[in-house]
């Protein structure tokens, strides 16, 4: 069963040996990681903040946040800008590898048994070559608790120093 209304467009990443996808219209641009700014009382999965276009804003840290294993960002680390609900939010990933069209027939409705965080964020799954591709709900991703929690972030510092 199709969960997709009509032909879009993801942006896949990996996060160590999984592949995670996110809507085009999502996302609003992909930067090379070069640090954060730590916060006191930030949330574990949270990096810090950094600096975009004029804007601070949280970077959540993906691997932490669906609790895989954690390891140190790399030379492929990327940055993934989102928005959502009018807020921005930076996401670090290990590698953005590609965009990509699917078509509404190659996104299934995630199984039955998926409970709890997995369910929340997730919104179907799909295929790159062999390997499946978890295409996360980047607005259920970034709402409620969260949102809150990576505004509150957001009013703690209102701007970065140049």
């Amino acid at each position: 069963m199709s969960v997709a209304t009509g032909p879009s467009r993801i942006v896949t990443f990996r996060l160590g040996d999984h592949l995670f996808a996110a809507d085009i219209a999502s996302v609003e641009r992909v930067l090379r990681y070069e640090g954060a700014r730590a916060l006191p009382d930030m949330p574990d999965w949270m990096e810090g903040v950094i600096d975009y276009s004029g804007f601070v804003v949280p970077l959540v840290d993906l691997r932490r946040r669906f609790s895989l294993p954690a390891g140190p960002p790399g030379p492929q680390s990327r940055v993934v800008i989102c928005s959502s609900q009018g807020a921005h939010a930076a996401l670090l990933v290990d590698a953005v590898l590609d965009v990509r069209p699917v078509a509404a027939d190659e996104i299934s409705e995630p199984p039955a048994l998926f409970r709890g965080l997995a369910a929340d964020y997730l919104k179907g799954l799909t295929r790159r070559q062999a390997q499946l591709v978890v295409v996360l709900d980047m607005d259920r991703l970034l709402a409620s608790t969260d949102l809150l929690e990576l505004r509150a972030v957001e009013s703690v510092v209102p701007d970065l120093p140049a």
